[in-house]
């Protein structure tokens, strides 16, 4: 089983600068394109199997990412529907939060985080309003699958206007159970 998948944006281009890590020659060439051209049209692999083989090696996805963003964006929207009484109802702004500085000091406070880090910075309210608005992801053979699963989780197609309530953590007890204090501290973000 392979644990690491490359995933390239479609719009990556590589940075330039000594401190990014790459290697001069390759500043500022346009990764992710060439991806793309290599997925949809076999660019540099047509009739090479070798080169396949060597890609699939490295964890090259011949999907393309918009699959691998969608599984990201539904788990997101599992763990934020669960924490929200099966409601998802996300607002725009939501990303996804990586835990508090300090629970480095807490192992069981990061152990009990509720995002995967591989989440961490995933912008689920600007994806879900996308969805809403643009029908992203709805298109192909598996838009009624995934507005299916949208709908499960409690997915609010037609939010109400206006601000929303925001809730801020100023004092925690010490009785109260640290699943409380994911859910408040989640909504404070």
């Amino acid at each position: 089983t392979r644990e690491h998948i490359v995933r390239v944006p479609s719009k990556f281009v590589v940075p330039s600068g000594h401190e990014h890590g790459w290697p001069p020659d390759l500043w500022e060439y346009p990764l992710g394109a060439k991806c793309m051209a290599v997925r949809q049209q076999k660019l540099y692999v047509k009739n090479r199997p070798h080169r396949v083989r060597q890609l699939e090696d490295i964890g090259f996805r011949w999907s393309g990412n918009a699959k691998l963003g969608w599984l990201d964006v539904v788990q997101a929207a599992a763990i934020y529907s669960q924490m929200h009484g099966r409601v998802l109802n996300v607002p725009f702004n939501f990303v996804i939060p990586a835990p508090p500085l300090d629970a480095e000091s807490n192992p069981q406070c990061v152990d009990s985080w509720p995002w995967p880090e591989r989440l961490w910075g995933l912008k689920l309210g600007q994806r879900l309003k996308d969805v809403r608005l643009k029908g992203a992801y709805l298109k192909g053979p598996d838009a009624h699958v995934r507005k299916a699963q949208l709908d499960n989780l409690g997915f609010v197609w037609h939010p109400k206007r206006g601000r929303r309530k925001r809730y801020i953590v100023e004092d925690i007890n010490d009785t109260m159970d640290l699943d409380d204090v994911i859910c408040t501290v989640s909504d404070a973000v």
